[in-house]
C-alpha cells in the first residue's frame, strides 16, 4: 500500500542535493509532502527538485549565513504559506586534521555549517511552528558525537553540539506543539568510494556492510509522523550496531603516520 502521511504538508530539508539529504527528500517527496530543497549548489539541488517532481522546489543557500537562511525561508514561506517538517541535514566534513595543526579557520568552518547552520534553520523554523502550534525539527548528528573520530575535534564536536542542541531544543519547544529529535547515521556510503574500499570499511559494521542513503530515510520520515508524536529530544541510532560494539575499526582513516612531528 503507497502511503502519502505528508499530503498537503510542507518539508524543507538542507543539503538535499546530494546523499542523506536527498534520499530523505526523496522519500518526503513520495509520501506526498510538497518538499524545499536546499543545497549549496544551485544546480544540484534543482536536479534532486526536478527528480522528486510535483511541487518540489529548490533553494541555494548556504546556512551558516543568516541571511542566506532567511532568504531561504522567506521564498519557502512566500511559495507554500506553511512549513511542517526541517530537516538539518547540511554539513561539512572537510579534510581529516590533527588537532595541533588546527586552526581557527578550519574550526569556524565546520561549526560554522554544521552547529550555527542548524541554529539558524532551527530558530526560523522554530518561531513559524511555534505559531502555527506545530512543527517537527530533525537535525543530523553522528556517532562523533558520542565516540571520537582521531583527526575530527572539530566535526565531532560540532556533532556533540548537535546532540545537546536538539536536547535542550525539545524542551524549550514542547509546550508550543514543536517536537525535536536528531538521527544518528553511521558508516553511510555517500562519496565516490572504490568497491573494495567500501567493502574494506564495512568490515567494522556488525551488519557487514556500509549502509546506504536510503537507509537513514525510513527513520528520519518515521520521527515526523504521527506514529512518533510522543517522541522528543531523543537522537535515534541507525548505524548497523556500530556504536554499540567494543572493538577497535579495522580501517584506520587516520593513522599514526599522519600525526604532526613536534619538537
Amino acid at each position: 500500500m503507497e502511503l502519502k502521511r505528508f499530503a498537503g504538508k510542507v518539508v524543507l530539508v538542507t543539503g538535499a542535493g546530494h546523499g542523506i539529504g536527498r534520499a530523505v527528500a526523496e522519500r518526503f517527496g513520495a509520501e506526498g509532502a510538497r518538499v524545499v530543497l536546499n543545497d549549496l549548489d544551485e544546480a544540484r539541488a534543482a536536479e534532486a527538485a526536478c527528480a522528486i517532481g510535483g511541487e518540489a522546489m529548490a533553494i541555494a543557500a548556504d546556512v551558516s549565513s543568516k541571511q542566506q537562511v532567511d532568504r531561504m525561508f522567506d521564498a519557502a514561506l512566500a511559495r507554500f504559506g506553511s512549513l511542517d517538517v526541517l530537516v538539518n541535514n547540511a554539513g561539512n566534513i572537510h579534510a581529516a586534521r590533527h588537532f595541533l595543526e588546527g586552526d581557527e579557520q578550519w574550526w569556524d568552518k565546520l561549526l560554522g555549517v554544521n552547529l550555527k547552520g542548524a541554529f539558524l534553520c532551527s530558530h526560523r523554523a522554530a518561531h513559524f511552528m511555534v505559531r502555527q502550534g506545530s512543527g517537527v525539527i530533525i537535525n543530523m548528528s553522528s556517532g562523533g558525537a558520542t565516540r571520537a573520530h582521531r583527526g575530527n575535534v572539530a566535526y565531532d564536536a560540532s556533532k556533540g553540539g548537535i546532540e545537546a542542541m536538539t536536547r535542550a531544543m525539545a524542551l524549550d519547544l514542547a509546550p508550543y506543539g514543536v517536537r525535536v529529535n536528531a538521527i544518528v547515521p553511521g558508516l553511510i556510503l555517500t562519496y565516490d568510494l572504490s568497491p573494495e574500499d567500501a567493502v574494506e570499511r564495512g568490515k567494522v559494521v556488525p551488519m557487514g556492510r556500509l549502509g546506504l542513503p536510503e537507509d537513514l530515510a525510513g527513520p528520519t520520515v518515521f520521527l515526523a509522523t504521527e506514529d512518533a508524536r510522543y517522541i522528543t529530544g531523543a537522537c535515534l541510532v541507525v548505524d548497523g550496531g556500530v556504536l554499540v560494539q567494543q572493538r577497535s575499526t579495522p580501517v584506520d582513516t587516520f593513522p599514526l603516520s599522519r600525526f604532526p612531528k613536534i619538537g
